[in-house]
């Protein structure tokens, strides 16, 4: 049956192999069969700019969804925290079709609503003012012209801080708003919702106006991970082989 595949914050590293090698056969025996792949934010645990392409790791990646993108099988990718440097020399290379978010298409019918998911997350107000800052073309365009190395220094400190910061949030603060998921559904006329970010796999409903909405929250792939597949009968999650 005709199907379409979802993934997000693989968050991959020279240090993740299992992750990596998870990855590369999956595009190879999964994803070759399916009418498109969509990466909804975080493949890399970082991306300080589309010069990381020199390097072995990044070049591999790229490669192999190139040769998924030639196979026939179209590749969509949308930034996520992690990585929304990512710009064309990338997408060129790895055949991917960069997608704005939040991107709403209809899949085999159904409208379904596209994205990352960290604007979801306005209970985090840190976050969110350090999020407009780094999407910043003026902040992006100054952080470009630093050195490969400098940049590569900068992203360890802001990771370390991250993680520092994340221990003294609530949990709860880091998750969705159901405010916000309410009226992003609202404004895109109650569409099924896709997305990664928040690292807490489910498929949840939502009484929006007095209809109901489904919201499916992709996996990360620090342990097992998974994918969500979705054809004319609808979405289910698939555990990676």
């Amino acid at each position: 049956m005709p199907h379409t595949l979802f993934i997000s914050d693989l968050h991959l590293a020279p240090d993740t192999p299992a992750a990596n090698e998870a990855l590369l056969r999956f595009l190879r025996e999964t994803a070759s069969g399916a009418d498109a792949l969509y990466v909804l934010g975080d493949l890399f645990e970082s991306w300080i700019g589309d010069d990381s392409l020199k390097r072995p790791f990044e070049r591999e990646i790229a490669t192999a969804f190139r040769a998924l993108a030639d196979s026939g099988v179209p590749v969509y990718f949308m930034r996520g925290n992690r990585d929304f440097l990512i710009g064309r020399r990338f997408a060129r290379e790895s055949g991917m079709t960069i997608l704005r978010d939040p991107t709403l298409l209809d899949l085999y019918g159904r409208p379904t609503l596209l994205m990352h998911g960290d604007t979801l997350c306005t209970d985090d107000v840190e976050y969110q003012k350090f999020r407009a800052r780094a999407r910043n073309p003026l902040v992006q365009w100054l952080f470009l012209l630093k050195p490969f190395e400098k940049r590569a220094q900068i992203a360890r400190d802001l990771r370390g801080r991250s993680e520092q910061a994340k221990q003294a949030k609530d949990m709860a603060i880091m998750d969705v708003s159901p405010a916000a998921v309410e009226k992003t559904l609202r404004t895109h006329g109650y569409p099924r919702l896709v997305h990664g970010h928040t690292h807490r796999p489910a498929r949840h409903e939502h009484l929006v106006d007095g209809r109901t909405c489904e919201r499916w929250v992709l996996a990360d792939w620090y342990d097992h991970g998974s994918y969500l597949l979705c054809d004319a009968s609808g979405c289910r999650p698939q555990p990676l082989t």
